[in-house]
């Protein structure tokens, strides 16, 4: 059977979460937004593509800054409202130039960094 991105369940704003995770080390490395158009736009091309909110755009990740994600494999939760793209990741995933999004913890009730950015 043929898979349909319409077949999601999309927020009020068209809008899908998707979580980053690494296929190999299975680290979660970012959430972002999707549209039906990246998520069939992701498919085609097998360059995970995202709905930038802010900028009301599509947003090839990588595409500025060569740290990009090749999927490997997408996934839908039961309820079909959230995604999980296994990806191959080109150097950092976050914007902070950090391997992970998910960089601060809280131990003891207060904030930690657990990584810092690669140079």
């Amino acid at each position: 059977m043929r898979f349909d991105p319409a077949t999601l369940v999309y927020d009020g704003r068209g809008l899908i979460p998707a979580i980053a995770q690494d296929h190999r080390s299975g680290e979660v490395l970012m959430l972002a937004w999707m549209n039906a158009e990246a998520v069939a736009r992701t498919l085609e091309t097998g360059r995970v593509t995202y709905w930038s909110r802010s900028r009301q755009a599509f947003w090839v990740k990588g595409e500025s800054s060569g740290h990009v994600q090749r999927l490997v494999e997408m996934r839908l939760d039961c309820d079909r409202d959230c995604l999980l793209v296994l990806v191959e990741q080109a150097g950092p995933a976050c914007h902070t130039n950090r391997r992970s999004c998910f960089y601060t913890g809280i131990r003891d009730g207060a904030e930690t960094e657990l990584m810092t950015p690669e140079v």
